[in-house]
């Protein structure tokens, strides 16, 4: 057999595998599109008060096309000015840590990467506490304004301590971790000088992390910086992939490892930032999530982005509802309980992990 012949042999073999592999495709992040759309129904109407999901859609309906509302205006407003922007920003902050996990454990290496290893949420807590705590600003800057310059700013610290180390995988997360302790160490200090009793609470339920009282324009803004940021990791879906194989297989492939790692670092970084100030520190998403979502797609990351967003988006949703209902009236920091799941799966990642070595 010639080597035409084999080629359009080798074709005929793998078209029925590729068909197969798009049908997959199709069916799984078909599937992930319909569960995410009815796991935020379902969850806006669990609460205090009795709505079901035809009210949900009835709302909906409402307030983006020509119907008329047929609910009551308190009705309404617990749908669309409540629970929708709380459970959606859930969705955008699931699906944009565990997208910024997977980007980070594949520029690293490091399959316990996630996206507070480079101190990004500890220098939005400092930052959030500054204003808060100390009135930078004079009631004119935002608390999610303050945590989002925190977090650039021990964002930028990172850069700084890496670039001087030699730039590294590893002298990222080293120079991630000290940025972290450092920011931590200053709002500690912050609070503890500074802070009454009643700040000492809310700052201490923030940093936790919570989805009470976001708006829509928290919703808007956190899904403008996840679209980009998916748009620009999956415009580097063959880049993450020859990364897999280690720094110098990626350059041998033609990447330009160190402008690649700078736009991508940068890039999750500010949507980190962005989910931060809008909803505090929710640990463990960006670790967990996406090693779920390899084991349903493999490692390529043009098929792998998509799902672990729609899986963390999914998680999100319920982690939160279970969060402001499991003890009604009473509200639980969503991170505690993000926190309760993750550690368990940190650990069986790291038994994994020291296996595999």
């Amino acid at each position: 057999m010639t080597v035409t012949e084999t080629a359009v042999d080798t074709s005929r073999e793998t078209a029925p595998a590729t068909g197969a592999r798009v049908l997959r495709d199709g069916l799984l992040w078909g599937g992930g599109v319909a569960l995410l759309l009815v796991s935020v129904a379902v969850a806006v109407t669990i609460g205090p008060a009795r709505i079901s999901v035809p009210d949900v859609w009835a709302t909906v309906a409402s307030h983006l096309g020509p119907g008329e509302a047929r609910l009551s205006p308190i009705r309404d407003g617990i749908i669309w000015n409540l629970r929708m922007p709380r459970t959606l920003l859930a969705a955008v902050c699931g699906a944009g840590l565990a997208v910024c996990g997977t980007v980070m454990q594949s520029l690293l290496r490091n399959p316990l990467a996630d996206p507070f290893v480079l101190g990004v949420s500890s220098g939005a807590s400092t930052g959030a506490v500054v204003v808060v705590v100390l009135g930078v600003g004079g009631g004119t800057v935002s608390i999610s304004t303050g945590a989002f310059v925190g977090a650039l700013c021990s964002f930028a610290l990172v850069l700084l301590l890496s670039h001087t180390l030699g730039g590294s995988t590893d002298r990222v997360v080293l120079a991630g971790v000290a940025a972290m302790q450092l920011f931590s160490a200053l709002t500690s200090f912050v609070v503890m000088t500074a802070a009454d009793a009643e700040q000492t609470r809310g700052v201490l339920f923030w940093l936790l992390g919570s989805l009470s009282g976001v708006g829509w324009t928290d919703v808007w803004m956190c899904s403008a910086v996840l679209a980009v940021t998916l748009l620009i990791c999956l415009g580097h879906a063959r880049t993450l992939d020859a990364f897999a194989f280690g720094q110098d297989a990626a350059a041998a492939l033609g990447v330009h490892v160190g402008r690649t790692r700078i736009v991508l670092l940068c890039t999750t970084a500010l949507l980190t930032a962005a989910l931060v100030s809008s909803a505090g520190a929710i640990g463990f998403v960006g670790l967990v999530l996406p090693h779920a979502a390899r084991a349903l797609t493999g490692s390529g990351h043009r098929r792998l982005l998509p799902v672990t967003a729609l899986a963390g988006a999914v998680f999100l949703v319920w982690v939160d509802t279970l969060a402001r209902t499991v003890l009604d009236p009473q509200e639980v920091p969503v991170g505690v309980f993000t926190a309760l799941i993750g550690v368990p799966a940190f650990v069986l990642v790291l038994y994994r992990t020291r296996r595999s070595t």
